[in-house]
């Protein structure tokens, strides 16, 4: 990952999140293991993106950042704070740290209500500012996102699908967090409109030093927006490192396949040896013994299937595969 020596934002440790399925009053309750036990920290002003297929865990890893979910186990800290053994009192301070954009802004703006209300309801239940100073701070907010001032008085469906996003983005900024968590913020998005949406995200990055935890299926849009990168695959962290890294040349097959089928994507360690995932993912109620990308692996061994590899360094990287080094690219 990216080295800085200023503290992080988020640091998690060996982070699980198991749920319980009931199959009925008599019967024992299966467990999903939605989240195995990955670890990452997120740099103030940085971003680190979470890719992988649907299913992979990665929306459960954003819903536990954003305070919404108590991991099962492991260590979850934002801003120097356990978030498992925290007070109410911390838990709502560090709401404030901590905000999330949803993925689809057809469905998480409010439509009774006008956009002023919406960007100044965090701003009602979390401070004691006046009605003209909460008015007066919405817009701002308004104008920082790209929107105009008679904006304010108006309905969420009076607005396009990135206008909409933009007055998402808008609300999860009123409270100056550190952190946003975007969990897919462009892919209920025209692509034409995406590129405008992470051109706003970035430049308020810059403007206002935001952290970006940010979850994607899509490597194509992540490689304009992350600093670092998660693959993510059944639950598992597969390979993380710098996005210049990991884009250049992957190791693992997984993050390998990913990349090779997104168009315009063709790093110096995948041109020639593409692979097609074959297979379905899958069910976390009963994954593979071994590593869990042996079912659809084309490279696949006898000690793949008996042992589940572990996140360890392999050529500026962390990657989860017991034959990573056959997949270095020689230097040019």
């Amino acid at each position: 990952m990216t080295q800085d020596k200023t503290p992080p934002i988020v640091v998690a440790k060996n982070l699980r999140q198991v749920y319980k399925i009931s199959r009925g009053m008599l019967t024992k309750p299966d467990l999903l293991q939605a989240v195995g036990g990955v670890s990452f920290t997120v740099q103030p002003g940085k971003t680190l993106a979470v890719v992988g297929e649907s299913g992979c865990g990665k929306s459960t890893l954003a819903r536990m950042v954003s305070l919404i979910e108590t991991p099962t186990a492991g260590e979850l800290r934002i801003n120097d704070t356990d978030v498992v053994t925290a007070s109410a009192d911390q838990r709502a301070a560090l709401r404030k740290v901590v905000q999330l954009v949803f993925q689809n802004p057809y469905g998480s703006l409010n439509p009774r209500k006008k956009i002023g209300q919406i960007l100044e309801a965090p701003l009602e239940i979390n401070t004691s500012l006046s009605a003209a100073e909460r008015a007066e701070k919405a817009r701002s907010m308004l104008a920082l996102v790209g929107l105009r001032p008679e904006h304010y008085d108006r309905y969420p469906h009076m607005f396009s699908g990135g206008q909409r996003q933009r007055i998402a983005i808008a609300r999860a900024l009123m409270l100056k967090p550190a952190l946003v968590v975007a969990d897919e913020p462009v892919s209920a998005l025209d692509v034409s409109i995406q590129a405008q949406v992470l051109n706003l995200l970035a430049d308020l990055q810059q403007e206002l030093g935001l952290a970006y935890l940010f979850i994607s299926h899509d490597l194509g849009v992540v490689r304009h927006i992350a600093h670092d990168v998660l693959v993510m695959y059944l639950g598992h962290a597969v390979e993380q490192g710098e996005k210049k890294t990991i884009f250049e040349s992957p190791l693992h097959p997984y993050t390998k396949a990913l990349l090779g089928s997104t168009p315009g994507i063709v790093g110096s360690g995948s041109a020639n040896t593409r692979i097609v995932l074959k297979g379905e993912l899958p069910s976390p109620l009963n994954p593979p013994s071994g590593c869990v990308f042996s079912t659809r692996c084309p490279h696949v061994t006898d000690r793949c299937r008996a042992e589940r590899p572990l996140l360890r360094d392999v050529a500026n990287r962390q990657v989860a595969c017991h034959e990573a080094e056959q997949f270095i690219q020689p230097a040019a």
